[in-house]
């Protein structure tokens, strides 16, 4: 079984740059289906954009583990996936839904860190009896943690 994780976003491409980043994960390249799509007329220039010199869709963008099967043809991945969608609206309250990254206690820091540099900001650091963690934002402001 695959499956996707559907994110709503102002900036899918942004989005998916920072998660592919943060996560190890691989950013999908949809060109080659684009392309060929542009070239049999199934879709319209206005439905794509061009993202570090490819064609890529206007309004989704994905990213997938690096080591799980994709449709080399479309770029698609099969496994475990975060599809980014453009939606006009903002985001609007505390997220009903959101990752957890586990790094380590070790590694804790470096990776909030690291997090930082891609553009994800620090809203408070968490101590309770049952462990601690950095609760942090995206981006886009959605919530996720790092233990």
């Amino acid at each position: 079984m695959h499956w996707k994780l559907v994110i709503d976003a102002a900036d899918p491409h942004r989005q998916a740059a920072f998660w592919g980043a943060a996560l190890d994960y691989t950013v999908e390249d949809h060109s080659t289906l684009i392309g060929n799509l542009l070239s049999a007329g199934a879709v319209t220039p206005d439905q794509v954009t061009e993202v570090d010199g490819r064609h890529a869709w206007l309004t989704l963008a994905a990213v997938r583990h690096p080591e799980d099967p994709h449709d080399p043809v479309s770029g698609t991945g099969l496994g475990r996936r975060i599809l980014f969608q453009r939606v006009p609206e903002p985001k609007q309250g505390k997220n009903r839904l959101h990752l957890d990254l586990h790094p380590g206690p070790d590694a804790r820091a470096a990776t909030v860190t690291r997090l930082e540099t891609l553009g994800a900001t620090t809203q408070r650091e968490v101590a309770e009896p049952g462990g601690s963690w950095v609760v942090m934002q995206d981006p886009e402001g959605n919530e996720f943690c790092v233990h």
